[in-house]
C-alpha cells in the first residue's frame, strides 16, 4: 500500500483571498514504512509574502522570485502522488491550497476520499490532548529539534513518523520486513502444533457410552464423522499411566 505524507507552506491562511503556495514537501510510504523517496519544491507565489508568513517559514519573496511557479511543478507533483492516498496534518488547510492552485490550471481536483487527516486520528486516540505536530513528536519521542521554523519537507518527514505511531504500525515492522498473512498463519500453526497428541483420558465405559449415544442420532449426525478417530485413540483412565508401545 503506497501513501504520500505531505505538507505545504503558504503566503497566508486563506486561498480564497489570494494566498498562494510557496513550498510543497512529500514523503513516500510503502506499507506504512518510509521508502526514502521524497518530492520537494519551492514555489514562486507570484505575489508578496507577508512578514507574518515569513516569520513562520522563513521564505521571503526575494528567495522565491526565481523559483518555478506552481504551473511548472504541477505535473511533477501529480506524477509523484499518482493515485496514492495522501496524509496531511490539518488536511483541510493543505487541500484547500492545492484545490485553489489546481483550479487556476483547470486541472481535476484531488478527491477527499483519498486524504487522511492526522489531526483527526490524534483527536480520536488522545481526546483532550494537544494535537500539534510538535506536541505529537514529543508524545512519541520523535526528535524535532531541527524544526526551528516550519518547512514543508521537514514537517512531512516528521509527520510520516507521527503517522506510523498514530496507526500503531511500527510494531508490525520490528522485524524489518512485512510478512504475508499466509506466512503468519503458517508460523502460528508451526508454533501451536504438538510433536505428539495428548493421550485420551477416557475410560472404556465412557467411550462405549458415547458410541451408544451417537447411534441414537442417526447416520447423518456430524458426530459419526469422528467415530473412527475416537476408536483408534488409546484409552487411558483418569490418573492412569499410558500403556507402553
Amino acid at each position: 500500500m503506497r501513501e504520500i505524507v505531505f505538507d505545504t507552506e503558504t503566503t497566508g491562511l486563506d486561498p480564497l483571498t489570494g494566498d498562494r503556495l510557496v513550498e510543497i514537501g512529500c514523503v513516500e510510504l510503502e506499507n506504512r514504512w518510509p521508502t526514502g523517496r521524497t518530492f520537494h519544491r519551492y514555489v514562486n507565489p507570484e505575489r508578496d509574502v507577508p512578514q507574518g508568513a515569513v516569520a513562520v517559514h522563513g521564505l521571503t519573496a526575494d528567495f522565491l522570485k526565481d523559483k518555478p511557479r506552481f504551473a511548472e511543478v504541477a505535473d511533477a507533483f501529480l506524477e509523484f502522488i499518482a493515485d496514492s492516498h495522501l496524509v496531511a496534518h490539518n488536511a483541510a488547510f493543505d487541500m484547500g491550497f492545492l484545490d485553489a492552485e489546481l483550479r487556476r490550471l483547470g486541472r481535476p481536483l484531488i478527491g477527499r476520499e483519498r486524504v487522511v487527516d492526522t489531526v483527526m486520528l490524534a483527536r480520536r486516540r488522545f481526546p483532550g490532548g494537544s494535537n500539534t505536530l510538535d506536541a505529537l513528536c514529543t508524545r512519541f519521542g520523535i526528535d524535532n529539534s531541527n524544526r526551528v521554523k516550519h518547512g514543508a519537507l521537514l514537517d512531512a518527514e516528521l509527520l510520516a513518523e507521527v503517522y506510523v505511531e498514530l496507526v500503531e504500525a511500527r510494531q508490525a515492522h520490528l522485524g524489518l520486513e512485512v510478512r504475508s498473512a499466509a506466512r503468519l498463519r503458517a508460523e502460528v500453526r508451526t508454533v501451536r502444533t504438538r510433536p505428539a497428541p495428548l493421550p485420551l483420558r477416557l475410560t472404556t465405559a465412557e467411550v462405549e457410552a458415547h458410541h451408544a449415544f451417537i447411534a441414537t442420532l442417526g447416520g447423518a449426525a456430524v458426530w459419526t464423522l469422528y467415530e473412527d478417530d475416537l476408536a483408534d485413540t488409546t484409552m487411558v483412565a483418569p490418573g492412569a499411566a499410558a500403556p507402553k508401545a
